[in-house]
């Protein structure tokens, strides 16, 4: 299945992709845009203003995704908050580690493509973290990681 986004991708994109490949489509094939109207129509859209997969009643498109396919595990929705205050810097959780993964994105989108970013960002923001975080005590210093 096709998955399209905004190009230049960033921390709430990146973590999304790494979403969908993982949980809903392992097969997932990303298309990269930069004019809404050049979505594929066989892609479905994600983070792009005005789609259904997008940003919602204060919540990051990660956590909309969540949401959207019923995805309940608190492991997940700990890494949302991460997501969520890397993007939107709201201070609705407490995630003290959002800052510094969220200049590590903007440093990788900055010097490959967005594919590339894709490849990098998934590990770096997600995997990992998502694999060592029933134990609370790993997420919050990553020692284990």
């Amino acid at each position: 299945m096709k998955w399209a986004t905004r190009a230049n991708i960033h921390i709430d994109r990146a973590a999304c992709a790494w979403l969908i490949r993982r949980y809903i489509d392992p097969d997932a094939e990303f298309v990269f845009v930069t004019d809404p109207d050049g979505v594929p129509p066989d892609a479905t859209p994600f983070d792009i203003p005005g789609v259904e997969l997008s940003h919602h009643h204060g919540d990051c498109s990660f956590e909309t995704i969540l949401r959207r396919y019923q995805l309940d595990d608190p492991v997940r929705w700990r890494i949302a908050a991460v997501i969520h205050e890397a993007d939107l810097d709201g201070e609705r959780y407490d995630a003290p580690e959002a800052p510094g993964l969220d200049v590590a994105l903007c440093g990788l989108s900055m010097i490959g493509a967005d594919t590339d970013t894709l490849t990098h960002t998934g590990p770096l923001c997600c995997s990992r973290r998502s694999s060592r975080l029933s134990c609370w005590s790993c997420w919050s210093c990553w020692s284990c990681c």
